[in-house]
């Protein structure tokens, strides 16, 4: 998986999303033009989480990709490697488990998990296969995984569009708004390093999941790749 241009060691991928934290559902919502709520109603959608089920949601931050799981019945953790991020996380949601765990190496035991979930921060991962072994690791047999990640638009044309967008609009857009303005130049790297459809779905099988399946949304800028554990 090419990692080009991103240099970051984990700990410095942390602060960075520390320095963040205060606004970034803020920037999330904007920099999507509001497609991230449409995002999180397809995730749920599709995980189908049941009253009593056990979800891990990885990488979530402040906890907003947790509340619909927690809505829904089940019982939520929100595990996130940014300490600045629980730290509001729990401000603003006080209810929610919130736990601090590095994606190569979960505070959980094997086989805990109904369902684990990841939305946009597996590019984070320093080693995503390795990442994606842990998430199979604490996941029960017959659970299931759902990765919801930015991918590759299917049509041409708005690739192009897509791509200017983020290098060129996003970066001005964050510099208004965000405390750490660098860190969304960061961001839009990792989304253009980042492999296809058909290259995650590799990827997930290397890791040991079978049978992976995806789903493009909003035209492909943004995927959601599922998977069982045998």
């Amino acid at each position: 998986m090419s990692r080009a241009g991103l240099d970051k060691e984990p700990h410095e991928v942390a602060e960075m999303f520390d320095t963040v934290a205060a606004k970034y559902d803020v920037m999330n919502s904007l920099l999507s033009m509001g497609q991230d709520r449409r995002w999180r109603k397809a995730v749920l959608k599709k995980i189908d989480p049941k009253p009593g089920e056990l979800v891990l949601d990885l990488a979530a931050g402040t906890g907003t990709s947790s509340v619909p799981f927690a809505e829904a019945g089940a019982t939520v953790v929100p595990c996130d490697f940014s300490i600045g991020m629980l730290e509001v996380g729990k401000q603003m949601r006080p209810e929610l488990p919130f736990a601090a765990g590095d994606g190569m190496k979960l505070p959980f035991a094997d086989e805990v998990f109904d369902a684990v979930t990841i939305s946009f921060g597996l590019r984070n991962i320093h080693d995503p296969i390795a990442g994606l072994a842990e998430m199979r690791r604490v996941t029960k047999p017959g659970g299931r995984i759902l990765v919801c990640e930015f991918s590759t638009p299917t049509w041409g044309p708005f690739e192009t569009v897509y791509s200017n967008y983020l290098m060129r609009a996003l970066p001005p857009v964050a510099k208004r708004v965000s405390s750490n303005p660098d860190s969304y130049v960061y961001l839009a790297e990792s989304i253009r390093s980042w492999p296809d459809q058909r290259g995650l779905a590799i990827r997930m099988a290397e890791a040991g999941w079978g049978k992976v399946e995806w789903q493009n949304l909003s035209a492909g800028i943004v995927a959601m790749h599922y998977a069982v554990k045998a």
